[in-house]
């Protein structure tokens, strides 16, 4: 029986050429596997349909977006995971669903490796691969673009060689990546770093300077998770659907950063993320009004450290698992409705209210009803101040005191 390969398949032209490609430079047979993580683009049976007419033994096709919305969006929102403080982490959370099911399919099928369309240069290399190895430790990987010289003129000539049947004359300047929670843009004129990123960029979002009337929405939380819009049930898939079209219209989740790789180098990129970010930001809202003060403060901490291991290809690994116990153990009691109006780019928090919050507005006022007891304030700032008052004492003993002599007079007893 022949070796068999496992492809991670789109339908386009590379992955279509490398079927063809891998079976000719290894002699195995090549199985498809096609994943849908809310891309768009053409119907499963199309992209099935077309592997096998460009030589594959096998197709495998799944539907995974509800699977990838409920299990790797949502635990993303939880963590309010945003890379470098604005990439929400749009390709490093698919990458993780679409390699299970690149295992499945392996295993399957009896194949002995899996086979991706990365570059060397780029992070889902990585992300596949340690993923892949992370799940099945017996299977190997084979990039064509990186391992079999796989180049795009090498695989259009191929294509037309071989009368395959995909378009090889349209070449879109950009690479572009995109699922339901968001899209990601490079390459072409983009990387001048000083090149402002043309319309024809943007796909998702409309022209944030030419926004339509405001929109105001209420966004139901529980346990950290979306559960309904304007009042209707959702789940979480559309949730970010939703809040894709509405954020999107009004042009918010547009991000344009120079990014640190994985790999070392720094890449422009250029992001769509209209639900996401919207989503992320009434999530954050909610956190402030349901977290205790420290335990907010240090979920801070580990959900930097989260992005970071999901970015750099780590989803499966020990301590990210150990970090999502933490964080899923945060989200218990962010329950409750933020209300953001959504207009010219911008998601703005309006409102806020939950029956498992932490304000309490006889706490906080100033006027009658205050509970407060403000008498207890001076003991609070004589203890808590206690520890720099007596550095600051033994500073002075020792002359090393703050100088508080006016410039001027410094200045003038220099000249004395």
């Amino acid at each position: 029986m022949k070796e068999r390969i496992v492809l991670a398949y789109s339908g386009g032209l590379d992955t279509s050429v490398a079927i063809g490609w891998i079976a000719d430079a290894t002699g195995a047979e090549v199985i498809a596997c096609a994943v849908d993580v809310g891309q768009g683009g053409e119907d499963l049976e199309v992209i099935r349909k077309r592997a096998l007419d460009c030589g594959a033994v096998e197709a495998y096709v799944a539907d995974a977006r509800d699977e990838f919305a409920s299990e790797y969006c949502m635990p993303a929102l939880k963590a309010n995971a945003l890379y470098m403080d604005a990439y929400p982490v749009v390709s490093a959370i698919s990458r993780p669903v679409i390699t299970k099911h690149l295992v499945t399919a392996a295993k399957k099928f009896g194949a002995s490796t899996v086979a991706h369309g990365c570059t060397g240069k780029g992070n889902d290399q990585v992300r596949f691969e340690v993923s892949i190895t992370s799940l099945a430790p017996e299977l190997k990987c084979i990039a064509p673009v990186r391992d079999l010289a796989l180049t795009r003129d090498r695989a259009i000539e191929y294509a037309e060689a071989k009368n395959l049947p995909i378009a090889t004359t349209k070449h879109n300047p950009f690479s572009i990546d995109q699922n339901v929670w968001g899209r990601a843009i490079e390459t072409g004129f983009l990387e001048d770093i000083w090149n402002e990123p043309t319309k024809d960029v943007y796909s998702y979002t409309d022209d944030p300077a030419f926004p339509p009337v405001a929109d105001e929405v209420v966004i139901s939380f529980k346990e950290g998770v979306p559960v309904a819009i304007d009042g209707e049930a959702v789940t979480p898939l559309q949730a970010i659907q939703i809040m894709n079209r509405r954020a999107g219209a009004q042009g918010i989740g547009r991000i344009d950063i120079v990014e640190d790789r994985l790999v070392g180098i720094k890449s422009r990129e250029v992001y769509e993320a209209p639900g996401a970010m919207a989503l992320i930001a009434a999530h954050q809202e909610l956190e402030r009004v349901t977290l205790e003060r420290e335990q907010g403060r240090f979920k801070r901490q580990v959900q930097d450290r989260w992005t970071e291991l999901v970015y750099d290809g780590q989803w499966f690994s020990p301590l990210k698992k150990s970090l999502d116990a933490f964080i899923d153990h945060t989200q218990a009691y962010v329950n409750g409705d933020i209300r953001m109006t959504l207009h010219g780019g911008r998601a703005t928090v309006t409102g806020r209210r939950s029956d498992s919050g932490l304000y309490d507005f006889n706490l906080a006022t100033y006027d009658e009803g205050d509970t407060f007891d403000q008498s207890q304030a001076r003991g609070f700032i004589e203890i808590y101040g206690l520890a720099a008052k007596q550095a600051a004492a033994r500073d002075v003993a020792f002359g090393n005191g703050e100088d508080f002599t006016l410039p001027e007079d410094r200045t003038r007893g220099g000249a004395a």
